[in-house]
């Protein structure tokens, strides 16, 4: 020991019998001994000296215990103490690499180990019990500074005392013996200290402790489990004895087997000569045969290896070592931690789980800490399930936030332990309390199913429907068994693993059951082509190329007789949902990846596009008709191989000199498009039927022996999944996986693994009849296989491009009975009568073809469904000129669109020509193609010559659902391009400078039509329907008004007469009139109503679908009667728009007169005119303060503006009449 030292630690006192006497420079000497440990050098000698000296366990625990009234020496005492424990871990950051190191490492662990047998003290956790609860008797306003730090340098000490690892190679002791931890929690109890414990955990101004409580905690639980504790106390029960006995019974006969083999390979005579044998046909080193020296007992065993070497396996291979074993402690121990569990679960953890997670959230923790939030979490709610579950003891943590929370955590676990490959023990140690986090989560969830009360059975549905909504939860047991490397993460973990999935997929199952559908959400990341690709371009093919292209292509598609392979059609996607590409532009993609299959020469592919895109887009007939004739569809083809198709040029390459910046660049150019799909269960499964998902249930299987009961259920489970329920035996076919089926068949005890067995044998038999079939199956054995390859081995190899028929004997002989007796009648399409009468579901194309087989029929011709015709949109150059001519003959006229639709010679819908004219340059946005008014009726808009009633029609007339009314008498298969039309109009000026969009809160209740259509509803026995539209557009605007946003709703009808309506072509209309958007595309169902709508507008559309009685005519006339009739020439131009500004309040006076008549008082504005028009409490009040309960901003925008110029108008009207009468 280094000389300062020793005179340091000799200066503090000595200790006679059980006296300690303090030299009087104690207090020195323990503050230099603290400034020496500040100090130390990197193999920490300050403190391998003073542990090997025991200074802490003969002089400072002495001090502490009979000094512990000098406040100032048990202060610095507590502190050296603290510095003194700190973990060995703490001092070198991790564990040395290099020897010497690894044995100051070693030494410092060994002097902790001495100072947690020395703390094991009652009389010394009576001081810090006493001390600490003193402490915490002060208020807070008496609470000095150096109080908290007393009181955090005692929890840092018990918690450092309890972090102290066991010896097992010194304790050496067996279950239910106490060891030095058991002791030291029983002085901890002793003292009361786990009180104090409990005390601050409940506290609500204790809550800055509340982090060292938790580690205190879950150190003190640190080799218990959740099932030794709910036991401790209580008598086995008959499952626990049964469950034992199997065990031994199981080793019984293990045993009996290995002696009555041992007594096998004994002779029945002794004999010193065992006797050797040539072994025919297995040769040696050289060319003879192998002589065996032993007796014939053992040559089963015999191979080639033996007496070799093992070889090693590189350190990167070796499988991940598993955490040390849990011990059980002594009964004492254990039934005072049970009392601690249940009153902690009681009084203390939902008030501490919150805190500890609020602090992480905001990151007021220190780093890892939360592991420990884990491991409670894990631990007490495993408890609570055991110790009779009561839901209202965990309800902190039984939420989505804890889902969401741990399933991040298990994500950013991961990602870290494939970056930070020298610290993956402690990445895959701390992914693994999170992943027994999860797996409690989902087992509290179903012991709620259970429960008796009706309200806990309600909460657990609630959960599991959103688990089971969001695709991250879905999915995440599929990504950690694809993603499980047996290097890094230990059996151990994929034993819990396993066993999750399996409750997981127990408990989606029978949700699943009792809905007749499910609707889930569906993530896809679209990542694009970053700047620095370029494709590469392409020359245009000459005529002569695209004949011989045209004529291999004929060929090869007539030979195919136009079917397709089953892997070839999955294989094809035309549209991607996730792009953030239009509509149509994602059409014409399509059509060019058709036209480039077809330049290829690959007839299948094309045609596989073709019916894909067909199926994406049937509407119009793009692509051909969904009964379209294999002849159709070859011409088709051929229009589409000549056609001249718009191909998007790549951008330029863009050269990058940073790196960093390039990968920052493809990580922008990531999107996320989430949407909706129809869950089914049995396809969810499909998703584990590959080689990555069985491997590692084949690697846990190979442990069975060690497995328990419930964890060779679940293999065998998942298994059986694959096997029966998907008729994917196949992908068990492997040489590894029948190896390991051997092993289980031989076993002795293979009647404790019935389950097993059975399986195996089912397999093995699948195996074998196939192999009677197949020649092959023996070659496939050696490797792993997926589902195609599982398909071409269980049904046979076929080429790319063939198809198997399928349609069997009894199918073919029921089609011919069918046609036979219908094929007389005078049916206009026998086909659709006949589909509905087969037994199995076949397409139209399908039972065409069958026919023609059959020779029922000549030709699928004679079967030829009327259709409309394919109506393709590609322009020829003839149809671009003709365009052009009519655009350039009707531009100046007021109904450009409507002329050029009625001259042109190919009839096309609106939205394409429109297409047509922005993509040629004619026009550069969408409104200059909009119909102008003619000048009479702008003359009559501002006033001249026009009655009040004819201003007050034409004010009616341009409002965004004229386009609709017209799309639907025009086309009604244009529905969906009509209202994006429609959305664009509303966002555009009116050509009087007022926005569509401000004034669209009172378009339902100016347009006439509007009341029609729900009179009409009405009568029709929609009143119901009606209602719940109202209550949906009411219950938006609440919520957009509550929560300051707005996201386009959907209208999702619950009821079977609200599905009718919505299905009824004057609902429809309604719903367009309203403003409401149909869906856009194949991936929406229902109708929305759009975020840009306010509340205001929603409360007036709202308004408009409520019953009203016809207005009094006589009131209509006295409003008329007071509309100036006459005024000066000299201000035509003024007063003419001063007009149309005043009847437009008129015309809101009118619509909205029962739902302002609050209002009071009078206002009167004046026009410059022959007399003054006064307006009364019934109009211009409300035209200033209409819908006052709507959103203020629009009714500022809508209505405050015009009001002002009024005002304006009003004094410069008064101004005029004073000069006039002073002349």
């Amino acid at each position: 020991m280094n000389c300062e030292i020793l005179a340091t630690c000799s200066a503090l006192g000595y200790l006679e019998g059980d006296t300690y006497h303090k030299e009087a420079d104690c207090l020195d000497s323990v503050k230099d001994l603290i400034r020496y440990l500040r100090h130390e050098d990197d193999s920490r000698d300050v403190r391998q000296q003073l542990g090997a000296g025991q200074i802490l366990q003969n002089d400072l625990l002495h001090i502490v215990i009979q000094h512990g009234q000098d406040r100032a020496l048990f202060d610095a005492c507590i502190r050296l103490m603290v510095n003194l424990t700190q973990p060995a871990m703490l001092c070198f950051g991790k564990v040395p690499d290099d020897p010497v190191f690894r044995h100051h490492f070693l030494e410092v662990t060994s002097h902790l180990q001495a100072y947690k047998e020395a703390f094991a003290s009652e009389r010394v956790f009576g001081i810090l019990s006493e001390t600490l609860y003193n402490l915490l008797q002060l208020d807070w306003e008496q609470r000095q500074e150096e109080d908290n730090l007393l009181i955090e340098r005692i929890l840092l000490l018990v918690r450092n005392v309890l972090h102290v690892p066991a010896d097992p190679c010194e304790e050496k002791k067996v279950d239910d013996d106490a060891s030095v931890h058991d002791r030291l929690l029983w002085a901890i109890h002793m003292s009361g200290f786990d009180d104090l414990v409990k005390f601050l955990a409940s506290a609500q101004s204790e809550q800055q402790w509340s982090m060292h409580v938790l580690e205190i905690i879950s150190l003190m639980f640190r080799d218990q489990t959740p099932e030794s504790l709910v036991s401790a106390g209580h008598a086995r029960s008959t499952e626990e004895k049964q469950r034992d006995s199997e065990e031994l019974e199981s080793l019984r006969q293990k045993e009996h087997a290995e002696k009555r083999s041992r007594t096998f390979q004994r002779g029945t005579r002794h004999s010193r000569f065992g006797g050797s044998y040539v072994v025919k046909g297995l040769k040696s080193i050289g060319d003879k045969d192998v002589i065996y020296h032993r007796t014939l007992y053992n040559f089963k065993n015999y191979t080639h290896d033996v007496g070799k070497a093992v070889r090693r396996v590189p350190k990167r291979n070796r499988q991940a070592l598993e955490c040390r074993d849990k011990r059980r402690s002594a009964l004492n121990v254990r039934l005072f931690l049970r009392e601690f569990c249940v009153d902690f679960l009681e009084n203390c953890y939902n008030h501490l789980m919150h805190i500890v997670k609020e602090s992480l959230i905001r990151e007021q923790a220190q780093q890892h800490d939360e592991t420990y939030y884990l491991w409670a979490l894990s631990f007490f709610m495993a408890f609570n399930r055991g110790n009779g579950f009561r839901a209202d003891l965990v309800s902190e943590t039984m939420s989505i936030r804890s889902f969401h929370f741990i399933e991040r955590n298990i994500t950013n676990y991961y990602e870290i332990m494939l970056l930070d490959r020298k610290d993956t023990t402690s990445w895959s140690r701390r992914m693994h309390l999170a992943l027994k986090a999860y797996q409690e989560l989902l087992l509290t969830v179903n012991e709620m199913d259970r429960s008796q009360d009706e309200s806990i059975k309600q909460s657990s549905s609630v959960i599991k429907s959103n688990i089971f909504y969001l695709m991250e939860y879905r999915e995440i047991f599929l990504t950690l068994l694809r993603k499980y490397d047996e290097t890094r993460q230990p059996l151990s973990y994929l034993k819990d693993l396993v066993e999750s999935t399996h409750l997981f997929l127990r408990m989606l199952e029978r949700f699943c059951k009792g809905r007749n559908n499910l609707i889930v959400q569906k993530k896809k990341v679209r990542r694009k082509r970053s700047k620095g690709e370029k494709k590469p371009s392409t020359s245009e093919p000459t005529p002569e190329v695209l004949a011989e292209t045209w004529r291999i292509v004929e060929e090869e598609l007539k030979g195919t007789g136009f079917q397709l392979s089953e892997s070839l059609t999955e294989s094809i996607v035309p549209f991607d949902a996730t792009s953030e590409t239009p509509l149509e532009e994602q059409r014409v993609e399509a059509m060019v990846r058709v036209q480039d299959a077809l330049l290829a020469r690959l007839g299948p592919e094309a045609l596989g596009f073709l019916r894909a895109a067909r199926e994406v887009w049937p509407d119009g007939d793009v692509f051909g008709s969904a009964d379209v004739e294999p002849e159709e569809e070859l011409e088709l083809l051929k229009q589409i191989l000549h056609a001249n198709l718009p191909r998007s040029t790549p951008p330029e390459p863009v050269v990058e000199d940073d790196d960093d910046g390039a990968e920052f660049e493809e990580e922008e150019l990531e999107s996320v498009q989430v949407s909706e799909t129809e869950f089914k269960f049995l396809d969810f499964i499909k998703r584990f039927a590959c080689s990555s998902i069985v491997r590692p249930y084949i690697l846990l299987l190979k442990s069975y022996s060690k497995n328990s009961p419930h964890t060779n259920h679940c293999i065998a489970r998942m298994l059986h999944r694959l096997a029966v329920d998907l008729k994917m035996d196949g992908l068990l076919f492997q040489l590894s996986v029948f190896s390991l089926f051997n092993k289980i068949l031989s076993d002795p005890a293979a009647a404790a693994y019935k389950e097993l067995v059975t399986f195996a044998k089912y397999v093995l038999n699948r195996f074998f009849s196939l192999a009677a079939q197949n020649d092959k199956a023996y070659v496939e054995l050696l490797f792993w296989k997926n589902t195609r390859a599982v398909n071409e081995m269980t049904e046979g190899y076929s080429k790319e491009g063939e198809k198997k028929p399928t349609w069997t004997e009894e199918e073919e002989e029921e089609l011919r009975k069918l046609y036979e007796e219908h094929h007389q009648s005078d049916v206009p399409d026998i086909v659709e009568t006949l589909l509905p009468l087969l037994s199995s579901t076949r397409t139209r194309r399908q039972v065409v073809a069958q026919l023609v087989h059959l020779g029922l029929v000549d030709n699928s011709k004679e079967l030829k469904k009327q259709k409309k015709g394919t109506r393709i949109v590609l322009w020829t150059e003839e149809q671009e000129h003709e365009l052009q001519m009519l655009f350039e003959e009707y531009k100046d006229s007021d109904d450009v669109l409507g002329n050029i639709l009625k001259k042109i010679t190919a009839k096309r819908s609106r939205a394409r020509v429109v297409d047509k004219l922005l993509s040629m340059g004619l026009v550069s946005e969408r409104r200059e193609l909009y119909k102008k008014r003619s000048r009479n009726a702008q003359g009559k808009s501002s006033g001249k010559g026009m009655t009040e009633e004819e201003f007050l029609a034409e004010l009616t007339q341009d409002f965004p659902g004229e386009s609709v009314d017209r799309d639907d008498e025009e086309d009604e298969s244009e529905e969906s391009e009509g209202e994006e039309e429609e959305a664009e109009h509303e966002g555009e000026e009116s050509p009087n400078g007022i926005r569509r969009s401000q004034s669209f809160h009172s378009t339902a209740e100016r347009r006439p039509d509007v009341g029609t259509v729900v009179n009409s509803l009405r009568q029709e026995g929609l009143s119901g329907p009606l209602l719940w539209l109202q209550n949906c557009l009411n219950v938006t605007a609440h919520h957009r008004e509550e929560d300051g946003f707005s996201q386009p709703v959907p209208l999702v009808p619950l009821t079977e007469a609200n599905e009718e309506a919505m299905d009824n072509k004057h609902f429809k209309k309604l719903l367009r009139k309203l403003g409401l958007r149909a869906p856009a595309n194949e991936q929406e169902t229902f109708w929305r109503i759009p975020a840009k709508i306010s509340t205001s507008q929603l409360r007036s559309a709202a308004a408009a679908l409520s019953p009203r009685e016809d207005e009094p005519k006589g009131a209509e006339e006295q409003e008329r009667s007071r509309s100036p009739t006459a005024e000066p020439q000299e201000e035509e131009a003024v007063s003419g728009e001063q007009r149309a500004q005043a009847l437009r309040a008129l015309l809101l006076t009118r619509k909205r007169k029962h739902h302002n008549s609050k209002h009071t008082g009078t206002v009167c504005f004046a026009t410059h005119c022959s007399h003054n028009a006064v307006f009364t409490e019934d109009d211009s009040t409300i035209a200033m303060e209409a819908n006052t309960n709507s959103d203020a901003d629009s009714d500022r925008e809508d209505i405050s503006a015009p009001v002002k110029r009024r005002r304006k108008m009003v004094l410069i009207d008064d101004e005029e009449d004073e000069i006039n009468d002073s002349v």
